[in-house]
């Protein structure tokens, strides 16, 4: 994928393990591919939450000695890069607050679109916050139903309107909760044990040890505790909006997901690739990593040779994590290599999982012209990406977007390459196994299941409703 694109986060809590720091952090580790900006774990010791949180990258952030100061028999975590809220230290998540009801620390994989109506209506009524994301707004909306409301957790995710899987710690329990369009994964899992877990993906219970056991339903609150595992429903079934583009890239290869291994689909979106655009040439070579599925299945369709013709650096991580545009390019360029004996005067078909603003594409097809390919013909495992995500994935600048106002044809001639080809939207579903309306795919049609264009919460609601009444309407 262009490496700008901004990832989504994961989180992952379990409950009842006296090692729930390591297990976390462990987790968190096989989830690194969700979020490299920031990392954390919460734990809850003698019903006393502590937290710990930094920049970069799991690894760099904890250490023996930081987790031997996290003791606790429950504990969440999570890996963030930015969808809302800049790229700082207090954004780090989990974040941790003490409110009437106690203490409460917060993972969110998500987005938001009522975040900034919130905001604002709760700072007009005097609530300071210390931090720029939109899982903050949650917490004061917690806190603002805890004396009020018979189930104040409830209440305080009926006014939220977007993506969210949350995984909340309190002093004697873990509550999961997944948005009521089931947008973003979340999944319950059980250890060697008997201890309950949730994480983003079945590939963080797999790192621990554990079964997968079902995925949190959408508008489900799961409770783990010293009862077990109990479940109530905050809203009423809606019609799902499986993010594809999981899928298509985001998810571990691994992981199964909506019902799907990552992996079975990514191979069967190349098979389609290659019948619904077939093309003569020497070998397939992958752009890795994230094309490399997708490549599996073109070239075993296609009956052409799978060839590594770009080789990616181990130690530069996936670029499009980094924060500044010169980073990015820097990170491109030291991330993959070109093998020129494979590229040199061979007719290539590459293959990718999407374009989003093409910058990153472009340069790479440089590469492997300087190095003497002597056709290159491009194919993209999904459709071309032309309008905004507003849950989760951060290419919201429609006019940075490639594909947004220009055809296929005015694409491969700004990438540099001989022919381009994008897999329709059809076959693309036709890859998945639920059913085609159980997925978003606004990315690339444009439809939104919610109206993105006003944002509105009970509050708004409950407002009119009082200037209605007071007008005797």
């Amino acid at each position: 994928m262009d490496n700008q694109t901004k990832h989504k986060c994961g989180v992952f809590g379990i409950w009842s393990d006296p090692d729930s720091a390591h297990k976390c952090y462990t987790a968190l580790f096989a989830q690194q591919h969700r979020g490299q900006e920031s990392a954390g774990i919460a734990v809850v010791d003698d019903e006393q939450l502590n937290a710990h949180t930094g920049m970069g990258l799991v690894a760099e952030v904890f250490n023996e000695q930081v987790l031997a100061q996290l003791p606790g028999a429950g504990g969440i975590g999570h890996n963030r890069y930015s969808t809302t809220g800049s790229s700082r230290s207090c954004n780090a998540q989990p974040l941790l607050r003490e409110y009437v009801g106690g203490q409460v620390a917060l993972a969110h994989n998500g987005n938001l679109i009522n975040a900034d109506l919130l905001r604002r209506e709760y700072e007009s009524r005097g609530h300071m916050f210390q931090t720029s994301t939109d899982t903050e707004v949650i917490l004061v909306l917690l806190a603002s139903h805890h004396l009020t409301k018979e189930d104040p957790l409830a209440e305080a995710l009926s006014h939220l309107q977007g993506a969210y899987s949350l995984v909340f710690l309190f002093n004697d329990r873990i509550e999961a909760v997944r948005d009521p369009w089931g947008w973003r994964p979340l999944v319950l899992g059980e250890t060697e044990q008997g201890k309950p877990c949730v994480a983003s993906e079945t590939v963080a219970l797999d790192a621990i040890g554990a079964k997968f056991v079902r995925e949190v339903e959408p508008g489900e609150i799961v409770t783990l505790s010293d009862r077990g595992v109990e479940s109530r429903r905050f809203a009423d079934h809606q019609q799902p909006a499986h993010c594809v583009f999981e899928h298509v890239y985001f998810a571990n290869p691994s992981s199964i997901l909506f019902g799907d291994t990552v992996q079975v689909v990514r191979e069967r979106l190349g098979e389609r690739l290659a019948r619904e655009a077939p093309v003569d040439a020497d070998c397939i070579i992958p752009m890795p990593d994230s094309g490399r599925s997708a490549s599996l299945g073109y070239a075993r369709e296609s009956r052409l040779p799978y060839k590594e013709g770009i080789v990616p650096n181990r130690y530069v991580g996936r670029t499009f994590i980094k924060p500044s545009q010169a980073q990015r390019d820097l990170a491109v360029r030291l991330k993959l290599n070109v093998v020129a004996d494979i590229v040199k005067g061979h007719r290539l078909v590459v293959v990718d999982d999407s374009i989003v603003r093409g910058t990153t594409t472009r340069y790479k097809m440089k590469q492997l012209r300087r190095a003497g390919a002597k056709e290159i013909h491009l194919r993209i495992s999904c459709p071309p990406i032309r309008h905004a995500c507003y849950f989760g994935v951060d290419f919201p600048d429609v006019a940075k977007l490639i594909a947004n106002g220009r055809g296929v044809d005015e694409i491969a001639e700004f990438l540099g390459v001989d022919s381009l080809h994008f897999l329709s939207l059809e076959g693309m579903l036709d890859c998945v196994s639920l059913p085609k309306e159980n997925y978003c795919t606004a990315c690339w049609t444009g439809k939104y299941r919610i109206d993105v264009t006003r944002p509105v919460s009970k509050l708004d609601l409950e407002r009119d409703q009082l200037r209605m009444f007071s007008q005797g309407k």
